[in-house]
């Protein structure tokens, strides 16, 4: 429909960008209510009101712009009215698409809060304007990558910090998130011991310990997603480091976790922490390396004609991929994958326990840990008496500061040492708080993986399980390599007492068991002898320091 000669009817246009650029303008809702009683006042006709969330900062990044705009070229109206100038463009193409739409008379009049732009105007003082809004842009992304980089060399990271820290407001710093910071470190505790999936890990955090995200104001407060658990996993900022455009800096929040433990993670994770599809999976890839230079082993699957029967048969190898140049690795030959299932089962034979030795075990941890109930509440109760001691001094030493009994030098001396003193008293309290958390609970599951394990493999290699092959393996050690096609683990430090002690008193028991003579005197002493050294041999390095 064609308007009236000399009738201007406008349309309402009130935006608001999301992004630093309009952190102090107006509310969409303000902008609007506040035109519309503009119009009331001059006895302006509008026709359409339109709003937009999007930054004006790039040409054709508007939807709502750009309908608008073609909507007065069909003649639909012939004015624009909006909170300011810069509401309309904040870029060049979009003011020259204004500004000739002016000079030709189809728009006859911008009009903002202050003021009116028309056609009869001088076009230098609306480009000039238009030319200010688009300035200001590019001033402030200018300053804004200046700050970015300024905070990032300070050893700060921008932005919203990852799951377990918060930003501290005062002093613009990075501090832990009281709430969630250790439960984010005990998911990197059970991936580290190479057990757990990243999915698994995943259930246990959102349905065993009712994990949620960070509440902000229109979102948060949910479960951990999928993709959230890698975004975890794969951030070098837990172990200390700000990435920023692909350059890694320090960082001066406190870490969470060691290099070595982001490192090991990554290499469970698989190249680089990203986890890319691939063909086809394999159990034991990412987890065993080359003695000799120290690089993974990888595998591939090859076909082989059976010449007898004309059948294709698949067979798996694995073998050092030698992406090193620094070692001339000279370990070339391959080695099949029931060769290295063999090699596993009988590295795994050097821990296997009899079910006796289990029940043995299980009986003298539950004895320690009574004990260890008892002394850690006397060590707490003992702790937190000289907590609340030093705490009553602190507000006593300052009640004598407010009534003017000790001098200015005299308090800050006497409050630093005092407020040294209870901060020493929290960490050891903390300290003894968590000194026995997991303890018992890792040393039965020691004993549980000694005794089954090795059955629960052989049960996983007849049905072709491989993440359950791929668990059991990680759970022996840390170290796993293979030279000359002889596998090697460096067993976990929990299970050393059993390296050294069990097989001596495995073979004591078997020939007691044995022999069938009736039991007496020296035979009851043998077994007691038995029992007794396996409960001294499993209870060293059972407690944890600290």
């Amino acid at each position: 429909m064609k308007l009236e000669q000399n009738k201007i009817t406008y349309f309402v246009y009130a935006r608001k960008s999301s992004e630093s650029e309009d952190k102090q303008v107006q509310s969409i809702e303000d902008q609007t209510e506040t035109l519309q009683k503009l119009a009331t006042n001059l006895n302006i006709n509008t026709k359409t009101v339109f709003t937009e969330a999007k930054s004006a900062k790039k040409p054709n990044n508007r939807p709502v712009f750009d309908d608008m705009i073609k909507r007065i070229e069909n003649g639909e109206a012939n004015g624009i009215l909006c909170w300011a100038l810069n509401r309309l463009t904040r870029n060049p193409i979009d003011s020259g698409k204004l500004g000739w739409l002016l000079q030709q008379g189809i728009i006859k009049s911008i009009r903002t809060i202050e003021k009116e732009y028309l056609p009869s105007d001088n076009v230098l003082l609306f480009s000039v304007e238009t030319g200010q809004a688009n300035q200001y842009i590019l001033d402030l992304s200018r300053d804004t990558k200046r700050g970015i980089l300024k905070r990032v060399n300070s050893g700060w990271q921008n932005g919203v910090p990852p799951l377990g820290y918060l930003n501290e407001r005062e002093n613009k710093t990075i501090i832990k998130d009281p709430e969630r910071f250790s439960l984010v470190r005990k998911m990197w505790d059970l991936m580290l011991t190479g057990n757990y999936t990243p999915r698994k890990i995943l259930n246990i955090a959102n349905n065993e310990w009712g994990f949620r995200t960070r509440k902000f104001k229109r979102m948060g407060s949910n479960p951990l997603s999928y993709s959230g658990i890698y975004d975890v996993f794969k951030n070098p900022f837990y172990a200390g480091i700000i990435k920023n455009k692909g350059i890694e800096y320090e960082g001066k929040h406190e870490a969470m976790i060691t290099l070595e433990e982001y490192d090991r993670v990554q290499r469970l994770l698989g190249r680089k922490g990203i986890m890319k599809p691939k063909s086809k999976e394999f159990a034991f890839t990412g987890l065993i390396r080359c003695k000799e230079c120290g690089c993974l082993y990888t595998a591939e699957t090859k076909n082989k004609l059976l010449q007898t029967t004309k059948e294709i048969k698949q067979y798996t190898y694995y073998h050092c991929t030698r992406k090193t140049r620094k070692v001339n690795c000279t370990q070339k030959r391959c080695i099949k994958e029931g060769s290295l299932e063999l090699e596993i089962e009988r590295e795994m034979g050097r821990l296997t326990i009899l079910p006796e030795f289990l029940h043995w075990a299980l009986e003298d941890l539950n004895k320690k840990n009574d004990a260890e109930i008892e002394d850690r509440s006397k060590i707490y109760e003992m702790q937190h008496t000289n907590l609340v001691k030093a705490q009553n001094e602190l507000d006593e030493l300052t009640k004598m500061r407010y009534r003017q009994l000790i001098d200015d030098d005299a308090f800050l001396k006497e409050k630093n040492e005092l407020t040294s003193k209870i901060s020493k008293m929290k960490e050891s309290l903390r300290s003894t708080e968590a000194r026995a958390e997991n303890w018992l609970e890792l040393a039965e599951k020691t004993f549980n993986f000694a005794t089954y394990a090795h059955k629960a493999f052989l049960k996983a290699k007849a049905e072709n399980r491989l993440e359950l092959k791929r668990e059991i393996l990680s759970g022996i050690g840390k170290m796993i390599t293979i030279t000359d096609k002889k596998l090697s683990i460096g067993f976990n430090e929990w299970f050393i007492p059993i390296e050294n002690d069990y097989k001596e008193l495995e073979q004591k028991y078997l020939r007691l068991e044995l022999d069938k003579s009736p039991l007496n005197k020296a035979k009851t002493e043998a077994l007691t002898s038995v029992h007794t050294g396996w409960l001294r041999g499993s209870g060293s390095n059972r407690r944890p320091t600290g």
